[in-house]
């Protein structure tokens, strides 16, 4: 096991590079990037003022009218940037040397890559702070809220799919089929939505928050307050990211336990006389359990980092899927590049961390043996 986990930790460099060199590449050739939107508010039609260049305190940079005050002439300019036609050359470049764009494309990600491998992910192009302290910022919020989807669609989804095997075509399995695939048809944003509507708007029940994970005068709180405070905030978000998850771990549970129950294993156990909650729990559940650790690594990175992104949107919660959509929009590379690396590393960290767990669970798998 040792030499596949040596193999699996050198493999994600190279990963790691080709996920952000076809990035990189893609962001190339994308429109609207950081210095069209200056430009784009150096000549009024920005119409966005959120995404403007450090509040309009970078240099020059906030003036919606350059040109009036620096005397140029528009048909003397021409630029390889949308819209800019007639502000100075000198001032073009400026703003390319300010994002990094005056070196050449090869030179810029190869420093960016060396610059991550430290964990230097420079400054927000608009937000004037470092990256790395938005980002510390912002994933104790997702990680929170992954944390809670995932413990309690686990808490709950493992023992319901159990139950359901056991007593499978029974009235308990047929009822609880029907709520769990009429909650999994129900998108996670738009139940969001229904519970907002229903449980924190004045037209119906009024009593939940809208927005945040805390309240504005939470340092005031007692410590059970604050816990109290915390969990009434986590209430809506936590339900319309869980529903979901809830629904697939719990057939697949179910499913995999079936698979399990009608082995010649099991029906052997059963007829030497072992009882049915040994034959369950001593040799079904270790088994039944395989694909339900090899399915975790989907499962958490699809909560953290798709689910969360919709919910933290709709719910105001400043995590780190807000950040990275944000940033998507504003075309803010250094955020949009160090989330992604963070993002990739951490899928493959979880990745390795669950063949790992797969074969402490059944000392049958043999990774040593395998390619990577």
């Amino acid at each position: 096991m040792t030499a596949y986990i040596i193999r699996r930790l050198l493999l994600i460099f190279p990963t790691l590079l080709g996920i952000m060199a076809v990035t990189f590449v893609i962001i190339q050739f994308a429109p609207g990037g950081p210095v069209e939107q200056v430009i784009a508010q150096l000549t009024g039609t920005d119409v966005d003022p959120s995404s403007r260049v450090g509040g309009g305190q970078s240099g020059d940079f906030g003036n919606t009218n350059p040109g009036a005050n620096m005397g140029v002439d528009a048909s003397q300019v021409t630029s390889k940037y949308r819209g800019a036609q007639g502000l100075d050359p000198e001032l073009i470049e400026e703003i390319e040397k300010q994002f990094g764009f005056d070196k050449p494309p090869l030179e810029r990600f190869l420093l960016m890559i060396w610059n991550y491998l430290r964990f230097d992910f420079g400054d927000s192009y608009f937000k004037d702070r470092p990256v790395i302290d938005l980002i510390l910022e912002t994933i104790p919020v997702s990680l929170s809220l992954g944390l809670w989807v995932t413990l309690l669609s686990y808490g709950i989804s493992i023992p319901l799919g159990i139950r359901k095997a056991v007593s499978d075509g029974s009235r308990f399995d047929l009822w609880t089929s029907a709520v769990i695939i009429v909650g999994y048809a129900i998108p996670g944003f738009l139940l969001g939505v229904l519970l907002i509507v229903l449980f924190a708007s004045d037209n119906f029940l009024n009593i939940f928050p809208l927005r945040g994970l805390v309240s504005s005068n939470f340092e005031e709180l007692s410590w059970w307050e604050k816990i109290l405070d915390y969990f009434w905030h986590l209430t809506l978000p936590i339900i319309a990211m869980a529903v979901s998850a809830f629904a697939t771990m719990t057939f697949l549970t179910k499913n995999s336990f079936l698979d399990e129950i009608k082995k010649q294993y099991v029906i052997t156990a059963r007829a030497k006389g072992v009882s049915e909650s040994a034959v369950l729990y001593g040799h079904v559940f270790r088994n039944a359990m395989l694909i339900i650790i090899a399915g975790f690594p989907a499962a958490i990175l699809s909560v953290f980092f798709t689910g969360s992104i919709l919910i933290e949107t709709l719910f105001s919660i400043e995590g780190l899927g807000l950040l990275s959509f944000d940033a998507i929009f504003k075309r803010d590379y250094p955020i949009v590049f160090a989330t992604l690396y963070i993002f990739s590393l951490m899928g493959m960290i979880v990745n390795l961390i669950s063949d790992i767990t797969y074969s402490i669970v059944d000392p049958r798998i043999d990774f040593e043996s395998r390619e990577v």
